[in-house]
């Protein structure tokens, strides 16, 4: 195994936003195995797509022979990071964040393996519960320069609005958390978001300045989509990791509905599909690129809840949306399905309509109340009005939408509710 390959990869796949010392951290990463590590937020019980970018680098290295730590910052959560945040953060109980850290490690399980020392899952807590604060100033806080950290771009815009001198610890905290995994682990390098670069950089120097020894960072690109939306936001809030707040087949829409710009760039950062087959897809269009969305859709899905997860939410889009060729040439190394893939019509509630009444058109609105799948005009004005009611793939945003027979796909029109609820409408 080459180790050396990791920097190219992540750099291929777009993951290298800065590095404190390129060359010589390429020249580490070549002799060997390295231990990095990357920080875990825990104030929610689940991970969501916007925390995939360091997930899926992490993965990266590992696939190389590097190992990741994972740490839950479970002392930090408690501070609470002023980066990127405009107002101060709600506290957390330990006994919450340690409950969430439980759930967010069988989530990156299937992501990297923790088998037998290959990846392990810290909190921060340990040492940080344990902190001597006298002491800690003399031995840490000495390293520090208030002028500098108050350069950040993180400190100067919460000191626009009041930076507590419990945030402004935070910087500190985070750097004593990547010199105690040197110490216990000997990890080298922290990997995370661009606007940890900062913290990252703290740490990298209160290493070097106390065990003599050079400690690097990396950040990956703070992602948003072509139309500058915040990655993993939607309509209907954050797209979770948990099967449970966003179901399998709502994870594999949100996938399979991504701008066009983005399939190329999505493939590269969230499959691990070779990037000689991913590449070809930035000059796609049309059906094809559709097709890419959804090998896209289904290896997302696959990573997230398992390969039968994502065979079973191909085949509802498929019923509900109506099947898309896979070409056989396109992205092989995928395992999705192609041809004709098996449509589970079953969890889709239908009723019929008459290819008569629809021949002169009919109002989506009479069509959702006259069937009880809302309550009132009223009603449908203001779910089109949230963003919430789709005809097929398309958004709704006309209160006086008319439908027709060429909105069917395969012999029915589907209409979508909401977040979770599907209709079709079955012309007979």
């Amino acid at each position: 195994m080459n180790h050396g390959e990791a920097y190219q990869e992540l750099s291929r796949r777009g993951f290298i936003q800065q590095v404190t010392e390129p060359e010589p951290l390429q020249e580490l990463l070549a002799k060997g195995p390295v231990t990095f590590y990357v920080g875990i937020d825990p104030t929610a019980d689940s991970l969501h797509v916007g925390h995939l970018m360091a997930v899926m680098g992490m993965m990266q290295m590992q696939k190389f022979g590097h190992r990741p730590i994972a740490i839950v910052g479970g002392g930090t959560a408690m501070v609470g990071d002023p980066s990127g945040k405009s107002e101060m953060r709600k506290m957390l109980t330990r006994e919450a964040i340690a409950a969430n850290g439980e759930k967010i490690k069988i989530q990156l399980s299937r992501y990297l393996d923790f088998g037998a020392g290959k990846a392990i899952m810290v909190d921060n807590y340990d040492w940080l519960g344990e902190l001597k604060y006298i002491e800690f100033l003399r031995d840490i806080g000495r390293h520090f320069s208030v002028n500098r950290m108050l350069t950040y771009e993180a400190y100067k815009i919460r000191m626009e609005k009041g930076l507590s001198f419990l945030e402004f610890n935070y910087q500190l905290l985070q750097a004593y958390d990547f010199l105690m995994l040197y110490d216990r682990h000997g990890c080298r390098l922290q990997m995370g978001g661009d606007d940890q670069w900062a913290n990252i950089l703290a740490g990298t120097d209160l290493i070097r300045r106390v065990r003599s020894v050079d400690a690097y960072g990396l950040t990956f690109p703070l992602l948003t989509t072509a139309t500058g939306a915040k990655m993993g936001k939607t309509e209907s809030g954050a797209v979770w990791l948990d099967p449970d707040k966003t179901t399998p087949h709502e994870y594999f829409q949100y996938w399979v509905n991504s701008d066009d710009r983005d399939v190329a760039r999505f493939l590269a950062f969230f499959t691990p599909l070779p990037m000689a087959e991913i590449e070809p897809v930035s000059r796609l269009e049309g059906a094809e690129l559709n097709a890419a969305k959804v090998v896209l859709a289904f290896e997302a899905t696959a990573l997230t809840h398992g390969l039968e997860a994502a065979q079973s939410a191909q085949a509802a889009a498929a019923a509900a949306f109506g099947g898309r060729e896979i070409p056989a040439g396109l992205l092989p190394s995928s395992r999705v399905g192609r041809g004709s893939v098996a449509r589970d019509t079953a969890a889709i509630p239908a009723s019929g309509i008459g290819r008569a009444a629809l021949a002169a058109g009919v109002k989506l609105a009479d069509l959702l109340v006259e069937h009880g799948l809302l309550s009132s005009k009223g009603e449908v004005k203001r779910l089109i009005q949230g963003g919430g009611l789709y005809l097929g793939e398309e958004r709704v945003e006309d209160p006086g939408r008319v439908v027709t027979e060429a909105d069917a796909r395969e012999g029915a029109i589907v209409v979508r509710l909401g977040k979770k609820r599907y209709h079709r409408f079955v012309l007979d």
